[in-house]
């Protein structure tokens, strides 16, 4: 069945009462299996695995990627083949309500990679993977409690576009429309092959992996594997006295961060998001890493952790540049960032407020959706209480005041909405910078321990992005005809699959099942590496120091020196005006200030890798973007989502292997 909407005069005139109608008896699918077992298992599989790359991706580069295309297209490729096979294929709804499932499994690392993060690191502590696996559930809970009451307002009446949803809904309805069907098989196979090669690659340059195959399974006496650092053969020279050693300010480049790798997760990363993004991170590390950083070191305001610049036996690390100068003026830049461009959406602002003050309606008297819509009961009732469990955990768990768990709720509400309205008109959900709000309002209030500010974000945070995904993937749902209540529970069973995927994960991968406190390292050591960054948690903890070091008082504000103080001066006015000129030209502006910030935070050769992945698909849609008929337009533009998911799927998922293997049977 082709795709059917209202038309801009319809949406603006028609009363909700009206639209519901309509697509009860022109788009509803009422007799078609949807939240079927095979469904939500495939779902709930499907998710686990992809919440592996998503808290794969997010420890490395700070965000997590929606996964609901790749679900959509993998569910229809494995069903195709087994229908091929003489199984039953599955529906179009089937398909969405994995796509759901997954959606919500993929976005429950987001707290993990971030605030839950920065607050172990704050109080060098870990958290009891119980205590992380229920708050998680809660919080995401809450969040769908909270979008339903929305979701009748932004989907169902006003009609918004919500722009991911909406692709993801116009490509379920490509795949399974006759001639779609072989180009979704050929994007299928391309996403396959692309997480094969990443795969490969990924297996070949895993140490431990191949320490397992050759050593372990093979019985060879040592172990090769393809080294992923890329100017290693020039390094191998200076060691024979064949090349100089690169410098800069004294200092050896790689003590610098300044060492390219191949990393195919991130290529696929940099693809997703785009050249100017990719431009704007790298345009922030080799200003941070390759400019501001050694005019400090030259000038003596960041003195090597050890080591003498005198002798060249200076030592630095990318960890320690960060966290002892760089962090202050990359996370003002990205504060002052997202604050203004949220701020210049003045149409988010206003369909919140119109929410809040609006003058209910009353239910009209022939709801034909009354028996498929979640019931309203459910929330007005749920959101108090379950939002009174999660008071209840951040008091007893973290400490946080009663009355200051309370004060967040009313605040939830006002977040959701604001981020809901803006992920219903742009496709951008700004958890990050909504934050921040929290940070500094119960930082204000509390700052003798980071729990206040950072706990109160991670339950604003948390659930607000939770509502704003949760009606991302409701859309391509009502846009095929599904019910509303079962992709609530699909929705749900996500949540659970998510939190079971991603919590022993999160403690087997960043070494947190086995962390000693007497054994002399912290949690941030142990976390922290060169292959996981952690850029959001970076952000947060660097949020919450920056409350402690404005409200805390007394040893605290020793934290900022003079010339910290100057770099967020000047990050902050250089933010403002690359952000009003980005605003002002449209988006042509070719610089982000949020991804220059963000650049500085990220891994350098993460960057590189990411702007080399969207310039790879920028010169494709340049060259073969006039031309479809084409090879090159079917492979470089028709699958780039394909490509790119199938790259950070592939890499992932075998770093991830390696890094059990290591933990398992080589430590």
């Amino acid at each position: 069945m082709a795709l059917q909407q209202l038309s801009e005069e319809q949406i603006r005139t028609w009363s909700r009462a009206r639209k519901d109608r309509w697509w009860y008896e022109h788009v509803y699918r009422g007799d078609m299996p949807q939240l079927t077992l095979r469904a939500a298992l495939c779902g709930f599989l499907l998710g686990g695995l992809l919440t592996a790359t998503n808290l794969y991706v997010g420890a490395r580069a700070g965000w997590t990627l929606g996964v609901g295309l790749t679900a959509v297209i993998t569910a229809f490729a494995i069903y195709r083949i087994g229908a091929r096979l003489g199984a039953r294929d599955i529906t179009i709804l089937e398909n969405n309500a994995v796509q759901s499932i997954a959606t919500a499994a993929g976005y429950m690392t987001m707290p993990l990679t971030s605030g839950l993060a920065a607050y172990m690191w704050a109080t060098n502590t870990v958290l009891p993977p119980w205590q992380v696996f229920s708050l998680t559930i809660v919080l995401s809970a809450l969040g769908v409690l909270v979008a339903f009451p929305l979701k009748r307002r932004f989907i169902n009446d006003e009609q918004l576009p919500f722009p991911e949803g909406r692709a993801c809904g116009v490509v379920l309805d490509t795949l399974y429309e006759s001639a779609g069907a072989a180009a979704g098989m050929f994007r299928a196979k391309v996403l396959a092959l692309a997480a094969a090669g990443a795969g490969v690659i990924g297996l070949l340059s895993g140490e431990h992996l191949m320490r397992l195959l050759q050593q372990r399974w093979l019985g060879l006496q040592s172990a090769w594997h393809l080294p992923a650092s890329l100017d290693g053969w020039y390094y191998a020279l200076v060691e024979r006295g064949l090349a100089p050693l690169p410098r800069l300010a004294g200092v050896d480049l790689r003590q610098l961060a300044l060492s390219p790798t191949l990393d195919l997760a991130m290529i696929g990363a940099g693809g997703l998001m785009g050249v100017r993004t990719g431009l704007s991170l790298l345009v922030g590390a080799l200003l941070n890493f390759g400019v501001v950083v050694p005019a400090m070191i030259a000038l003596g305001e960041l003195p090597p952790r050890s080591g003498s610049l005198a002798d060249g036996t200076a030592m630095f690390g990318r960890a320690y540049i960060l966290n002892h100068w760089s962090l202050w003026w990359g996370v003002v830049m990205m504060v002052v960032a997202a604050l203004l461009g949220l701020a210049a959406r003045p149409q988010v602002f206003v369909a919140a407020y119109r929410s809040l003050t609006r003058r209910r309606r009353a239910p009209p008297t022939d709801d034909v959706l009354r028996d498929i819509e979640l019931p309203l009961p459910v929330s007005w009732i749920g959101v108090p209480v379950v939002g009174a469990l999660g008071v209840w955990m951040l008091h007893t768990w973290f400490g946080v005041e009663w009355w200051l768990g309370a004060a967040a709720l009313p605040l939830i509400l006002l977040l959701a909405l604001i981020s809901v309205s803006s992920t219903a008109l742009t496709g951008i959900t700004p958890s990050g910078s909504l934050s921040k709000i929290p940070q500094f309002v119960f930082g204000s209030i509390d700052a003798r321990t980071p729990a206040p500010n950072l706990m109160t974000a991670v339950m604003c945070a948390e659930v607000a992005s939770n509502a704003s995904n949760l009606l991302m993937d409701i859309k391509p749902g009502y846009m095929l005809g599904a019910k509303p209540r079962q992709q609530a529970l699909g929705h749900l069973i996500g949540i659970v699959a998510g939190a079971l995927a991603a919590t022993p994960l999160f403690y087997l991968l960043f070494g947190l099942a086995h962390f000693d406190p007497a054994g002399g390292r912290s949690v941030a050591d142990t976390m922290v590496s060169e292959r996981f960054a952690f850029p959001s948690a970076v952000q947060w903890k660097g949020v919450s120091d920056l409350v402690a070091a404005i409200f805390g008082g007394g040893t605290a504000r020793a934290l900022l020196t003079t010339s910290i103080v100057w770099s967020m001066i000047i990050a902050a006015a250089a933010a403002l005006v690359m952000e009003v000129l980005r605003i002002r030209t449209r988006g042509r502006f070719p610089l982000s200030p949020l991804a220059i910030g963000l650049g500085v935070v990220v891994p350098p050769d993460s960057s590189l890798m990411m702007f080399l992945g969207g310039l790879v698909f920028w010169l494709a849609a340049r060259r073969y973007g006039n031309r479809p008929e084409s090879p090159g337009y079917r492979l470089g533009v028709e699958s780039q989502e394909s490509i790119c998911a199938g790259l950070i799927a592939g890499a992932a998922l075998t770093g991830i292997a390696d890094i059990l293997v290591k933990v398992f049977l080589f430590d």
